[in-house]
């Protein structure tokens, strides 16, 4: 779900910068010694996750885990998600430095929503709920991110509204996919260090 570089319009790419500033900024004054690790291993699993993708013109499709990485971090998801698409851009051309603001908002934003709209129910004693929850928060968070995405390209022109349609659309199978891979890793959390749902 990376956008390409030359796509977006200069005000697009300021709000987007501005949206980022400021969640990143919120997130580093949230991390503490305890979650800078568990940050750190979250971002390098986004990281390893959005690689794999398949291209589609000005964006790409692929896996971005960012409810899982919203349920556990928080605020803390924007740090995090901006490392790896920093790295990503660097390193294999991702997205780009110019759409970083605007891409690191669309994952990180509803990452933070996912965090407060489902981690009562990932908490919860009730495995159903559990169950529930996480693959709503997966499914949500990859959805929202979609919603995002598509506004960005629509705020940008006319001529782009089409695609914004086509790329939301396209998502709907990773959205599934996102929410069954977040119900694996939740599950398996439980099982090994509960503690890590608990902060």
């Amino acid at each position: 779900m990376h956008i390409s570089e030359g796509i977006l319009s200069p005000t697009v790419l300021a709000v987007g910068w501005a949206a980022a500033g400021a969640g990143i900024a919120i997130g580093i004054r949230k991390l503490d010694a305890d979650s800078m690790a568990r940050a750190g291993i979250l971002s390098a699993a986004f990281f390893v996750a959005s690689l794999i993708h398949v291209p589609m013109g000005f964006a790409s499709v692929h896996l971005i885990l960012n409810g899982l990485v919203g349920l556990l971090l928080g605020w803390a998801a924007f740090p995090a998600i901006f490392t790896a698409l920093a790295l990503q851009a660097v390193f294999f051309q991702f997205g780009g430095l110019t759409t970083l603001g605007v891409n690191t908002t669309l994952m990180a934003l509803p990452a933070v929503v996912c965090h407060y709209a489902f981690k009562g129910a990932v908490r919860s004693q009730k495995p159903r709920l559990v169950i529930a929850g996480s693959f709503v928060c997966g499914f949500f968070a990859v959805g929202l991110a979609a919603i995002i995405f598509g506004a960005a390209l629509a705020a940008t022109g006319e001529a782009f509204f089409q695609a914004a349609v086509i790329t939301v659309a396209a998502h709907v199978p990773v959205m599934v996919i996102e929410g069954l891979v977040t119900v694996f890793c939740i599950q398996f959390l439980l099982r090994v260090d509960p503690a890590m749902l608990s902060k």
